[in-house]
């Protein structure tokens, strides 16, 4: 077994120091449910940008999913490892019963199925009983290799490299060291990392508790040269080795099937040790996080949102178990939460490093007794309003949920200068409140509004808009049209409520058209251009005097003298708007048509012929001749009106003069002569 770091914290293992120094992108701690989160880089000119608002987080509960026997195929399954190349994605695989190597191709997806190659056991070479594997990039050569080793005693324990040149796509050659000078004994774990220019790897001895230190110089081609470093004293059936830098010391967590515990090994600022621990550093037992832990055996350490975790396989129990680990020597400080038995482990045997695939957190774990693989996942959630972004300075977002979120950020990816950072947030329930309804109101009218918190500091309302203030918790309101009132709570804890009532306002418009001047007798048109119309408006106009229809949009009046019309539009909200129109009578001409058509109609104002005025008091008379200067008819009463006929005839068609002379009430005398056309 290995496990070393996570591979995200491989990337940038060089830059740890330049990323604890630099914040990366600014992040509020705490938002509540539905409040706008702003997001800002600290490294705008990154050639490229990917904010992750909802991803993985170690802390949930991870999925896990039993994949089967096919198609990996393998029998006893001891250990496995994944990594990514380039855009792509491959893991490898031991098998303790059948010595045989397999590589998994996954492409770009870990959560695909990969294309498994069975190298076998490159026609014996590889060690018996394998136990463990490590994958191994060479950054100055550009090669990848993977460290194996096999046994169940000093007497046939073994290491080999197996090397796949520039490519994990490569076919590899296998070089066996064998066991010299007999150090190895049942090796289960390794570590091998470079140091100052030079390799330096631990192997994990289970035949006898002790830590082998192996070194290659400046080549990591070239062969191993152990020193036995002595037992781990608080190690007791030691089976998995898992190695982390932090602050600039090497720390080492092994786990330990027999006693139920995890070994701390304190190993100070250089991997050239001599001993174990060297002084004055120290080695601490954990011991079981009250049976928390049960035959331990695979390990795992990542860091990820500036937390260290362990992620530990308990064989035993067939188990998940993870360990927050801070570098501090006060074990009690450290919490460990069981799982179970996720994704249906069976005696699992190793577990791989636990990789990022941006918003998506996995890593893989063999199951020995049924020859399966569990993959488990810390998936990335759906409860921000935008999943992801690509630009430097991410869109406005929300959380519509309480809880803890992780935001992830990297720059630069897929270059050597790669940088990731991630935070969590939590958002928070929103807080009890008091707010009015959204309204509806009539144009003119004002609405009380209330908005009340009684944890928030204070409130604010915008627009300042036709509102009596805007720093109050009860308000008056009076908008002219529809507005969103917006009222913002902060609180203690960092938690700002945006919310909103929505005013709507009904505008009803009435426009009954311009003040007019008729001459006595004349009818007009009522209504303006700007009077709300449509089917949800009804139109009433009053007095329902002088008028052909009160109730239409545009009636015709002929009032006989002075007279206002009030018209009044209604909604069916009860929203109403009321204007008016004074319509003047003057008597200062004679009304008359220029044709008539007798008979033709029931109207009297069509059928005959005759003065329209409603202001004479007095009529001298009123005559009308044909062309050859006989009088047809004749009145001095103002109401009397030609049918068109002469003793009883249908005069004949043709063009007739009339005149008269009347007094107004006025007093104004009118006289006037015209013709008229009858038609028939």
């Amino acid at each position: 077994m290995r496990k070393r770091l996570l591979f995200v914290a491989l990337l940038i293992v060089s830059q740890l120091e330049i990323l604890n120094a630099q914040i990366m992108f600014e992040a509020p701690d705490t938002v509540c449910v539905r409040q706008p989160v702003q997001l800002i880089s600290n490294v705008p000119g990154a050639a490229s940008h990917y904010w992750g608002f909802c991803s993985g987080y170690l802390l949930n509960t991870p999925t896990g999913l039993n994949l089967g026997k096919t198609p990996y195929n393998v029998d006893g399954p001891t250990d496995i490892d994944i990594v990514k190349e380039g855009d792509n994605y491959y893991g490898f695989l031991v098998a303790g019963k059948t010595n045989e190597f397999k590589r998994l191709s996954f492409g770009k997806d870990l959560g695909s199925i990969p294309v498994v190659t069975n190298y076998g056991n490159f026609d014996n070479a590889l060690p018996q009983a394998l136990n463990a594997l490590q994958i191994v990039r060479d950054d100055s050569m550009g090669n990848w290799h993977v460290f194996v080793t096999g046994g169940t005693s000093s007497a046939n324990s073994e290491m080999a490299r197996i090397d796949f040149g520039k490519s994990l796509a490569d076919t590899p050659n296998i070089v066996n060291f064998g066991n010299y000078t007999g150090m190895l004994n049942a090796p289960h774990s390794m570590f091998i990392a470079k140091e100052a220019g030079n390799w330096i790897g631990f192997v994990l001895n289970k035949g006898d508790n002790s830590l082998i230190r192996f070194d290659m110089d400046t080549n990591i081609s070239l062969t191993p040269r152990y020193k036995n470093l002595g037992p781990i004293v608080l190690s007791d059936g030691p089976h998995d080795l898992a190695v982390i830098r932090e602050v600039g010391n090497w720390h080492f967590f092994i786990t330990n099937e027999t006693n139920n515990s995890v070994t701390r090994l304190d190993i100070g600022p250089s991997l050239n040790i001599s001993i174990v621990p060297p002084p004055p550093t120290t080695q601490v037992n954990t011991g079981d996080f009250q049976g928390t832990l049960f035959a331990p055996n695979g390990i795992t350490l990542i860091r990820d949102c500036d937390n260290l975790h362990a992620f530990v396989t308990n064989r035993g129990s067939h188990e998940l178990v993870r360990i927050d680990i801070p570098i501090t020597t006060d074990i009690s400080s450290y919490n460990a939460k069981n799982f179970g038995s996720v994704g249906g482990l069976s005696a699992p045997s190793g577990i791989s490093r636990v990789v990022r695939e941006r918003d998506n957190l996995y890593g893989y774990i063999t199951n020995y007794a049924d020859s399966t693989i569990t993959r488990i996942t810390f998936a990335q959630c759906n409860n921000s309003s935008i999943p992801f972004s690509t630009t430097n300075r991410p869109p406005v977002y929300t959380y519509d949920a309480p809880g803890y979120y992780n935001i992830y950020y990297a720059v630069n990816e897929g270059t050597p200068d790669m940088a990731v950072q991630c935070k969590q947030i939590a958002v928070l329930r929103i807080p009890p409140m008091e707010l009015s309804n959204d309204t509806t109101i009539c144009q003119g009218d004002t609405i009380m509004l209330r908005a009340l918190s009684i944890q928030a500091l204070n409130v604010t309302w915008s627009p300042n808009f036709n509102i009596s203030a805007t720093d109050a918790i009860d308000v008056k309101a009076w908008p002219d049209y529809t507005t969103r009132y917006k009222i913002t709570f902060p609180y203690r804890d960092g938690c700002i409520v945006d919310t909103a009532i929505d005013v709507t306002v009904h505008k009803v418009k009435a426009d009954a058209g311009p003040d007019r001047t008729l001459i006595d007798g004349a009818s007009t048109l009522l209504g303006g251009p700007f009077t709300t119309t449509g089917t949800w408006y009804a139109h009433v106009w009053q007095p329902a005097q002088f008028i052909n229809n009160n109730l239409i949009l545009n009636p015709t009046v002929n009032p006989p003298y002075d007279f206002t019309y009030f018209l009044t539009v209604t909604d069916t909200n009860g929203c109403r708007d009321v204007d008016t129109v004074v319509v003047r009578v003057n008597c200062t001409d004679l009304v008359l048509p220029n044709a008539f058509v007798p008979k033709m109609s029931d109207r009297s104002d069509i059928s005959t012929f005759g003065l329209s005025n409603k202001q004479l008091i007095k009529l001298n008379h009123f005559r009308i001749f044909d062309r050859w200067g006989k009088m047809v008819f004749e009145t001095t009463d103002a109401t009397k009106r030609w049918d068109g006929t002469v003793n009883g005839e249908d005069a004949p068609m043709g063009v007739y003069v009339w005149d008269a002379d009347a007094f107004c009430i006025s007093g104004q005398r009118i006289q006037k002569s015209g013709n008229v056309t009858l038609i028939r």
